[in-house]
């Protein structure tokens, strides 16, 4: 199974926290150290180790096959389940997902269309680019 890293980010920010909340304990630390420190923590030999694990893992995919979602499709509101993802490039992602309920995409009283499972390409925060009429994106997730 492979192990989910933080960002490099994510980590030097932890590895700050650490500092300055031993630094307020009374304990002085360099940076360094504890980048070290929270090598060590997370069971590696050191930070090189660690960064270098951090840059070979693959980007992070906020979905997952299975994982319950919900949010807006074409203005109207959805709960549903990831079907589908396929990686296409750095922070963007088609994703097909199957709604618990269909949802009525037009806005005509007279009339009904009604979706069950979509397919779009969002990106790392769950939008797509196309937007609606009124500049909102076709699907928004709120579940990432």
């Amino acid at each position: 199974m492979t192990k989910i890293l933080p960002t490099l980010d994510d980590l030097k920010a932890q590895a700050k926290r650490l500092r300055a909340t031993l630094a307020d304990q009374g304990t002085s630390l360099s940076h360094s150290k504890s980048l070290e420190l929270l090598a060590h923590q997370m069971g590696y030999r050191d930070w090189n180790t660690l960064h270098a694990a951090v840059g070979n893992s693959p980007p992070p995919n906020p979905l997952m096959l299975g994982a319950k979602v919900h949010g807006t499709y074409l203005s109207q509101p959805f709960e549903g389940e990831v079907i589908g993802v396929q990686a296409l490039s750095k922070g963007r992602f088609r994703v097909t997902l199957d709604f618990d309920e269909p949802v009525d995409v037009v806005t005509f009283d007279s009339f009904s269309a009604f979706r069950s499972r979509v397919s779009v390409t969002v990106d790392d925060k769950g939008r797509t680019a196309e937007r609606t009429s009124n500049g909102e994106p076709h699907l928004q997730l709120q579940a990432l």
